[in-house]
C-alpha cells in the first residue's frame, strides 16, 4: 500500500493543497466521487488521460486511510 500512497501528493501550490495524484491536478476526492457515483474505472481513465489504473487504486487507498482517522455519522435503518 505504501507504493500506492506515494502516488498521492499534497502541495500548497497545487489545487490549494488538496491531495492530488502526483504530477497532475486531479484531486483524490474527484476520483473517489466518480467511483462512488458508479463510474467505471475505464470511464475515469478516459476522462482523465493523465491517470493510470494504479492512480485510481492509490486514491482509494488514500481514502481508506482517511477513514481510520475519524468516524462519520450515518443513518441507521430502524
Amino acid at each position: 500500500m505504501d507504493d500506492l500512497l506515494k502516488r498521492i501528493r499534497i502541495d500548497p501550490s497545487v489545487c490549494h493543497g488538496a491531495p492530488c495524484v502526483a504530477g497532475t491536478r486531479v484531486m483524490v476526492w474527484i476520483v473517489v466521487q466518480c467511483l462512488a457515483n458508479g463510474d467505471p474505472v475505464q470511464s475515469i481513465l478516459e476522462a482523465y488521460p493523465s491517470l493510470a489504473k494504479e492512480d485510481i487504486q492509490a486514491c482509494l487507498a488514500y481514502a481508506a486511510e482517511l477513514t481510520r482517522e475519524r468516524v462519520l455519522p450515518v443513518g441507521v435503518a430502524a
